[in-house]
């Protein structure tokens, strides 16, 4: 513990370095900015900026990689709370409670709510890469294709089973995610699956295009014709901007086990932000006295999947740096950037490059008490923008989601993606089909296939390979309790309502108005 309290020293030293400090608030600066706009997550800051690398020593190369990517997972957040369009898939999670907020005039109160729970969760991740890397690695390893599959089961369960109303709606839409992560080109095979005669799906749907089109365009669709703004009822004050002891009171628990479920997953390699985000808001509504006030402006539901994402965020770089294995598409062009660095990742990186490591480490917090810097003073903007009237503010909403898509891939295709999957979430949220597990389908279908493939491979085609392993075994048994948990509902039936009146929170509800409707308000 001396040693690594010694080595993080060293590593202030480096990352306060002028030159190394410049660039690690270029790219929080860059990835704050980028991240509030729809469609322009880390994925394609990073793309963009990748070249610039080039003429960087590695230290200030990596910082500045690493700014962009948790200082776009903030700035994300902003948008997913004020405006419903997650610009980065993790935060579809944080729209079904955040917008609501802003709905209800408590968007900088939810803004505040993630600062806190980014920094918090961001400080524990860090914590934990400085003392437990080395154990952390070590249960890396534990983790082979059984083992995965089982957690991408799970966490796709828990999705499916999250939203409001009947379970089965919610593991419809689950199975509808898996068809649509299914398109593209088949891995092993080489067949194009799903693809409907379009080359352009053979490399898959894209997912930034699915996420703005299921909740941005969607969005825009069922309010089409909204007359007020959007946060016409939001205070500007910086006093209202302050949660409440109440509030603070109700995030600090599921803030803890959001930053918790953000360091188990983290240390498993192969495994994105999104899956985690979806796992800490599932798990807050089962734990939960009051399940029915998620999705209606729960402020639960906002810390959990928050600091799940930034604790993750944090944690990723232990696989990534430790064993070469990117958690997601964003780690694997930080892989990249220190491939092209001359830097094999690998477990004797930390000791053949300590001043990259531990500077990388000490970089986290000084660039997360850079966004608060930024932040503070700027959540007046944020939620001052919500006083734009509607007709302005969702066609220039729709105008940069079609840019930010476009720029993406550079194609016209992914922007009709884009309008395709908005139709098709407004008709499903007025059918009261809740569209979030889709998403999750979507992200998880590839691996859970890709992990079950490998697992038969290994196994010779033995299927008791995923109950000879004892994580995927408990796991599995875990999955096999949730699903006889929702038979045992939809057999008991309907229960008797309590003397308010108000239905049992396992029951859809008996209104034919989708949830989502609800939360929106009144249309002019």
């Amino acid at each position: 513990m001396i040693q690594a309290l010694h080595d993080l020293w060293g590593g202030f030293g480096v990352a306060l370095m002028p030159q190394n400090l410049m660039w690690s608030f270029f790219g929080v600066l860059v990835g704050n900015l980028i991240g509030v706009l729809p469609g322009m997550g880390a994925l394609s800051a990073i793309s963009i900026l990748l070249p610039l690398t080039y003429s960087l020593t590695p230290v200030p190369a990596i910082l500045m990689l690493a700014g962009i990517y948790y200082g776009s997972m903030y700035g994300g957040a902003i948008g997913a709370i004020l405006l419903n369009l997650p610009s980065h898939p993790p935060h579809a999670v944080t729209c079904l409670d955040g917008y609501p907020l802003t709905q209800q005039g408590k968007g900088g109160v939810a803004l505040s709510i993630t600062m806190m729970a980014s920094f918090f969760a961001a400080s524990c991740g860090i914590i934990v890469m400085v003392f437990l890397s080395p154990l952390l690695v070590s249960v890396a390893t534990d983790f082979g294709p059984p083992e995965l599959f089982a957690i991408m089961l799970l966490g796709l369960l828990c999705g499916a089973t999250m939203s409001r109303g009947a379970a089965l709606n919610g593991i419809a839409m689950a199975l509808l995610g898996l068809v649509v992560g299914a398109a593209g080109t088949d891995v092993n095979s080489g067949v194009a699956r799903f693809t409907f005669g379009f080359d352009e799906l053979s490399d898959k749907v894209e997912l930034v295009a699915l996420a703005l089109g299921l909740f941005g365009v969607s969005d825009f669709l069922c309010n089409v014709n909204r007359v007020k703004a959007v946060g016409s009822k939001t205070k500007l004050s910086f006093h209202d901007m302050k949660p409440s002891a109440a509030e603070l009171k109700q995030s600090f628990f599921p803030m803890l086990r959001g930053t918790l479920v953000g360091l188990l997953f983290g240390a498993m390699p192969g495994t994105g932000p999104t899956i985690t985000t979806f796992v800490a808001y599932a798990l807050e509504k089962r734990l939960s006295k009051t399940p029915d006030r998620f999705g209606q402006g729960a402020i639960e539901g906002v810390a959990a999947p928050e600091a799940s994402s930034h604790s993750k965020t944090q944690v990723d770089f232990i696989p990534t740096m430790s064993l070469g294995i990117p958690g997601d598409a964003v780690m694997a062009l930080i892989l990249g950037a220190l491939l092209i660095q001359g830097i094999q990742p690998g477990p004797q990186l930390i000791t053949e490059h300590a001043d990259l490591f531990w500077g990388l480490v000490a970089s986290f917090w000084v660039g997360n008490i850079l966004l608060i810097v930024l932040n503070v003073p700027l959540i007046g903007l944020w939620v001052r923008m919500l006083r734009l009237p509607y007709r302005y503010m969702f066609p220039s909403a729709l105008f940069f989601i079609a840019v930010g898509v476009y720029s993406t891939n550079n194609s016209l295709f992914e922007v009709g993606e884009v309008l395709v999957f908005g139709v098709a979430g407004a008709v499903l949220l007025k059918l009261n089909f809740p569209v979030a597990p889709i998403l999750l389908g979507y992200v998880l279908g590839p691996m859970l296939e890709e992990n079950f493939r490998r697992a038969l491979i290994i196994s010779r085609g033995d299927l008791s390979v995923f109950l000879s392993h004892p994580i995927s075994a408990v796991v599995l048994a875990i999955c096999a309790g949730i699903l006889l948990l929702q038979l045992f509902l939809a057999v008991r039936g309907p229960r008797v309502p309590d003397r308010a009146g108000r239905q049992p929170h396992n029951l859809p509800s008996a209104e034919p108005v989708a949830d989502h409707q609800k939360i929106l308000g009144t249309h002019s």
